[in-house]
């Protein structure tokens, strides 16, 4: 595990707990006695160096208290693991849930870390029969084991995209079932949802996850929101940590403080509806 010395410049994400939960959540805290909303999400929604992350936009024009549940490197197996958030998510008056990708779930070929879904903890004993020639200790994170995984052919990795794809769409339904009814599905990713067909992503922020997927997410949520950002770069003008410092496979595109700023202009119209 490694990890980069924040800068002169790195904001203050002031970590803080909801409820008995064990998550750290970026603050500060709100106060939820009254009327609040709610983000469900991963890094992207998390704000991670951004000092305004778009839930704290949108709360600044709402006037309403927003709750940012968003965790660093989060699958849904963190929120169907933590009872206590989903309850807090539950009581808001609106939620919005970023669609992440679908690396980050345990599965019959691989469990990851139940609060660090990113992590990669074992090969089951199916993986291990699928790819034989593989040394699995040399894999810490779930995107440098799926790349390294998918290289080695196509027919090999189909079986382990189609079941990740699939239980993504199940856990995702399970937490939607758990939320209020209005809640906001949102894409925040460097590139538009792929169609079925186009062969799987393994770069983009949302891996794997492609149109017909949201599809069928949709009668469970009254709103979709999309937002890529609108330089043809995806990283913007932030640059990026030094490549050095960060572990194998643990790299990963993130909105900076223009797009965080457009996702919560897209949100706006369509939260206010809604409430």
């Amino acid at each position: 595990m490694a990890f980069l010395p924040p800068g002169a410049g790195a904001p203050d994400y002031f970590p803080c707990h909801y409820g008995t939960s064990r998550l750290t959540f970026r603050g500060p805290k709100r106060d939820l006695t009254g009327e609040y909303l709610a983000v469900l999400g991963g890094t992207e929604s998390y704000g991670r160096d951004v000092s305004m992350p778009f839930s704290a936009v949108l709360e600044a024009d709402l006037g309403i208290p927003i709750a940012n549940l968003a965790c660093q490197n989060a699958g849904p197996d963190v929120y169907l693991a933590d009872r206590p958030t989903l309850e807090v998510a539950a009581e808001a008056h609106l939620v919005i849930v970023q669609l992440t990708g679908v690396q980050n779930v345990s599965n019959r070929y691989y469990t990851v870390h139940p609060r660090r879904n990113d992590r990669f903890v074992a090969a089951s004993p199916l993986l291990r029969s699928l790819y034989r020639e593989v040394d699995f200790t040399e894999f810490h994170f779930t995107r440098h084991l799926l790349r390294s995984l998918a290289a080695r052919g196509k027919d090999r990795f189909a079986p382990i995209a189609a079941e990740l794809k699939a239980l993504w769409l199940q856990r995702m339904t399970a937490i939607l079932d758990r939320l209020p009814r209005r809640r906001v599905l949102l894409w925040l990713s460097d590139r538009p949802p792929q169609t079925p067909g186009e062969g799987g992503d393994l770069a983009g922020a949302s891996w794997l996850v492609d149109r017909a997927m949201i599809d069928q997410l949709l009668p469970l949520a009254p709103a979709y929101v999309e937002c890529i950002p609108a330089s043809p770069d995806p990283v913007g003008s932030r640059p990026p940590p030094p490549a050095a410092a960060l572990p194998i496979g643990s790299e990963t595109w993130l909105p900076d403080t223009e797009t965080h700023a457009r996702a919560a202009g897209a949100l706006r119209p369509v939260v206010e509806k809604l409430l």
